[in-house]
């Protein structure tokens, strides 16, 4: 097995905090990880990790050897992508995080056709709604909804996702249909929270004749996952706010009803993150710009506008 074979399992291992979660990212038994690191721990002669039947913690060595193979895995990518560049046959592995409904609807249908013309590049998509961190994970590329928190990163912008607030039919009949964000700050009115932890409170911005505003939602529901939402909404349960790619066939079909809209909420940016350094590799290039214009389009396809009315 090759050393820088080992340095990248120990890569994994150290971002994800396991074996067995580095194995099943690298595609290798947990046994050969295992191995991996040993090897690598005999070459160094030192203990990178410590063991124990639970856990799995970096020494202070580990601390240490972890930057500096980060730098060798990134020299070796840098000097790969050269050679692809002349050769224009991008190759390897690409780790790409989106939001659950960003990465269900809109990223994870263009994969099969990306690799249909790029064989030798491997997709690892990773959907989750909470915040992810680029350097410490490992990633390539992160679609997202919102404004990301951290400037150093680069931010290409896709579009202004519309938004809307629905609800289901039956839902409206029971507690009538909300004209405007004042009402939805009543106590009548059942709101759909999309909420992490940390959270204190939960406000939605709506744009109002006067400009946007903030409304300060109230609601026995809330969820980490957007999907969830939908489907509460769907059964009755309350109203929430969601982009409008994400429910548009719900809308279209009369599952849900748009509600306020005297005060539709505002627009959101969707758009991806990477590191200057990501950017530069061909396979990060190629995904990001076959994906952002196929994604455009449906985005485009898939707004209120396009609706009967």
């Amino acid at each position: 097995m090759s050393y820088l074979d080992n340095i990248r399992t120990f890569v994994r291992v150290y971002e994800l905090g396991s074996m067995s979660a580095a194995g099943r990212d690298l595609r290798i038994s947990p046994a050969v990880t295992s191995s991996r690191i040993s090897q690598l721990e005999e070459h160094l002669s030192i203990r990178l990790f410590q063991r124990t039947t639970r856990s799995l913690t970096p020494t202070e060595h580990g601390r240490a050897f972890y930057g500096g193979a980060c730098e060798i895995l990134e020299t070796v990518e840098n000097a790969e992508a050269q050679v692809v560049n002349i050769t224009d046959n991008p190759k390897g592995s690409l780790y790409v995080a989106a939001p659950l409904g960003v990465g269900r609807r809109l990223i994870a249908p263009q994969v099969p056709g990306f690799l249909a013309e790029y064989p030798e590049v491997n997709v690892r998509l990773r959907l989750s709604d909470r915040k992810v961190d680029l350097t410490t994970e490992g990633l390539d590329l992160a679609f997202f909804l919102g404004q990301p928190e951290d400037s150093e990163l680069r931010i290409r912008k896709i579009a202004d996702v519309e938004r809307v607030l629905c609800a289901a039919p039956s839902y409206i009949e029971t507690h009538g249909n909300p004209l405007s964000g004042e009402e939805l700050e009543s106590e009548r009115h059942e709101c759909l929270s999309l909420r992490f932890p940390g959270a204190t409170e939960f406000q939605w911005r709506l744009m109002t004749p006067e400009g946007p505003k903030k409304f300060r939602t109230a609601g026995r529901y809330e969820s980490d996952d957007g999907d969830v939402l939908t489907d509460w909404a769907l059964a009755g349960n309350g109203i929430a706010m969601k982009p409008v790619f994400e429910v548009f066939d719900h809308i279209k079909a009369g599952r849900l009803v748009p509600v306020a809209l005297k005060t539709p909420p505002e627009p959101i940016q969707m758009a991806c993150l990477f590191t200057h350094r990501r950017r530069q590799d061909p396979k990060t290039r190629l995904f990001m710009e076959y994906v952002i214009e196929r994604i455009s389009t449906v985005v485009r396809d898939r707004s209120l506008a396009q609706l009967p009315r």
